[in-house]
């Protein structure tokens, strides 16, 4: 085997290693636990949980979150790739931080939205609130991957259409709209696979009314106990996964971009062309401001009828088995940064490796490498317990168990990130250093790194940002000593009175002003170029 080899071969190892622990291990923990309890096969148990039915509001509410997603993104893609006004940069920070908000505060600012200045909407629990929060937690995705393909299009193509006589809304829907198609698609995939295995905002939200596969998984496992039932229908969660995994891949067509770098096509706005960009921003500071507004309201009066107090921020110094919410916090910051090193470790590795593979290989690492931002949480926090359960003591225990649960969830947006910065380099640099002397190691570390510097810094933001709000797996493992703030924030809400609602309220704008922090750098050191997935 030579050098060469050997080298990529070890760069593989490692993600290889860390997914196989981390995520095979627990899931057939599981299956192995539920052959072992059950003598029923999978058809008969998806028949017990009336996984069919699961299965189809599943996807209808998924699709109508996506397509209510797109409709609500329109204007902000539209402001991102055309126009250029002052204070971009903190238009995509307010477009951002919905995205890495953790679900539970979302599900709290919406309860508190249209449980408040919406109220006579008469919509606070069931399927809208849903949809209304998954649109608001997606509209990045939509805005990033649209928003980038469209400033990468060649300009000079719709000029061309309208010189031979076609309008400016003919020119945009013949030329530019189909190749906006591949992007369009790829981000309906996404939103897609997020919004089918949603937990939190559909717990907060959803008022024991509304079943999905993923909160009957919760209901199994949780409620009866029936880790057989669980079992199979996460086994069905994951089909879906990996189906809209592959439909992403395929969607996404690399050769749709122009290929050169792009000309600056935004416009600054003069005269009556500020009417249509300030109805856009109107819009965008609605949709995405809005409900954080009236939750940082809440925190400072927790009831509509209520007097206006700063108990809940008073109460994050208060003990809670322990540990107070600043302490839980200050637990929080200390995984998260362990995560988001785990995360950009092994995530460069496994970008590596994705990027020399070809063919087959290439799409089976991005999906393997994907699979774990669309499984269900339930599914490894239970896979969790069982392995570590039957682990040393001192492993069980250590420091390094949430942080790594955590980096599990953060390395496909690092993948996601790290492949086409890899892309981006010139072959010519590598083999330049090559013919110099160079190995592929010193390469790695001259060309490639020194050049991808930035992309890997927005990288690290997003898997800190991902890891601090991570909920799902994170409760499953949590002690006193070990309490993430949004679980925190998930058990105050299940305790009933207002001093608790308003601790929850007030813990939640402290992830909210963190989260705010962490994507303001991460625009800060990002490529001015390029999507966020």
């Amino acid at each position: 085997m030579t050098r060469g080899r050997l080298g990529a071969l070890l760069v593989a190892v490692v993600p290889t290693a860390f997914i196989v622990v981390l995520f095979a291990w627990p899931v057939g923990a599981l299956i192995r636990r539920a052959v072992s309890e059950s003598d029923a096969g999978v058809v008969e148990l998806l028949r017990r949980t009336h996984a069919a039915d699961l299965l189809g509001f599943t996807l209808y509410q998924a699709a109508a979150s996506t397509v209510l997603s797109i409709l609500v993104a329109v204007p902000i893609v539209w402001l991102i790739a055309r126009v250029r006004i002052p204070g971009s940069m903190l238009l995509m920070v307010v477009v951002t931080v919905p995205f890495v908000l953790p679900t539970v505060v979302v599900g709290v600012a919406f309860r508190a939205l249209l449980g408040g200045p919406l109220a006579f909407l008469g919509i606070d629990s069931g399927l809208w609130p849903i949809l209304l929060a998954h649109a608001f937690l997606n509209v990045a995705v939509v805005a990033r991957i649209v928003g980038a393909a469209w400033r990468s299009l060649d300009p000079r193509l719709a000029e061309a259409a309208r010189t031979l006589g076609a309008g400016r809304a003919r020119a945009f829907a013949g030329v530019v709209v189909p190749r906006l198609m591949p992007a369009i698609g790829a981000a309906a995939a996404l939103v897609f696979l997020f919004c089918s295995t949603s937990f939190g905002v559909i717990i907060i939200l959803g008022n024991g009314e509304i079943r999905t596969l993923e909160t009957e998984i919760y209901t199994q496992a949780i409620g009866y106990f029936r880790i057989p039932e669980a079992v199979a229908l996460s086994m069905l969660q994951i089909v879906v996964v990996v189906a809209a995994l592959l439909v992403t891949r395929v969607v996404s067509d690399p050769g749709a971009a122009d290929g050169a770098r792009p000309t600056e096509t935004r416009f600054t706005p003069h005269r009556w062309q500020w009417l249509p960009v300030t109805a856009a921003l109107v819009w965008t500071l609605a949709v995405l401001v809005g409900p954080i507004a009236v939750l940082a309201l809440r925190s400072v009066r927790p009831s509509a009828d209520g007097a206006w107090t700063l108990d809940g921020y008073r109460s994050l110094t208060d003990s809670v088995n322990g540990v107070t919410p600043l302490q839980t916090l200050r637990y929080s910051l200390t995984t998260a940064a362990l995560a988001m090193v785990i995360a950009l470790v092994v995530g460069l590795l496994a970008a590596v490796s994705m990027y020399r593979s070809r063919g087959v290989w290439s799409v089976a690492g991005n999906v393997v490498a994907t699979i774990p931002l669309g499984i269900s949480a339930v599914t490894l926090g239970f896979g969790y317990l069982l392995v570590l359960a039957n682990l040393p003591a001192q492993v069980a225990a250590s420091p390094l168990v949430i942080p790594s649960v955590q980096a599990l969830i953060a390395i496909p947006i690092v993948v996601r990130i790290a492949v086409p910065a890899l892309a981006s380099i010139p072959d010519r640099l590598r083999q330049a250093a090559a013919t110099l002397g160079a190995g592929p190691l010193r390469v790695f570390l001259t060309v490639d790194l020194p050049m991808i510097g930035r992309s890997l810094g927005a990288a690290g933001g997003f898997a800190f940002v991902m890891a601090l709000g991570e909920f799902g797996a994170t409760s499953f493992l949590a002690r006193a000593d070990t309490t993430t703030l949004p679980v925190l924030i998930g058990s105050a809400l299940n305790r009933p009175g207002a001093e608790n609602l308003a601790t929850a309220m007030a813990a939640s704008m402290l992830l909210v002003a963190v989260t705010t922090l962490a994507v303001l750098a991460v625009e800060l050191v990002r490529p001015r170029t390029g999507a966020l997935l």
